[in-house]
């Protein structure tokens, strides 16, 4: 599986924005989804997962403000953001895992949210 993340890009403060990660192989509901971001001179973070079973788990800074949904016909994983702020600024990844042990990342996109 490779995976393509886009839709980054630089955003006002309070505006919205909606990435996408398109999968070359076949990404089945086995897989479990998620999208992860870095900020400079920070440790990457898990930012929402999706789980094969529809579950879905965010981290508590984007919560209400972040929605990870899938669109299997298309392989690929969305993540839309609303209500940016400043400290949303980071490169974002997704990831896939299969069977808890194959894991897979996209190559990033670039995140940025002036004030």
């Amino acid at each position: 599986v490779q995976l393509q993340a886009s839709g980054g890009g630089v955003v006002q403060a309070g505006g919205s924005l909606r990435l996408s990660c398109a999968a070359s192989g076949n990404l089945d509901s086995s897989y479990v989804m998620g999208w992860y971001r870095q900020a400079p001179g920070k440790r990457r973070e898990m930012v929402a997962i999706l789980t094969s079973g529809g579950s879905t788990n965010y981290v508590d800074s984007v919560k209400g403000r972040f929605t990870i949904s899938r669109e299997n016909a298309r392989n690929t994983v969305y993540l839309q953001m609303n209500s940016l702020n400043p400290e949303d600024t980071a490169v974002y990844y997704c990831n896939a895992v299969r069977n808890g042990i194959y894991s897979y990342w996209g190559q990033g996109t670039q995140v940025t949210v002036s004030s």
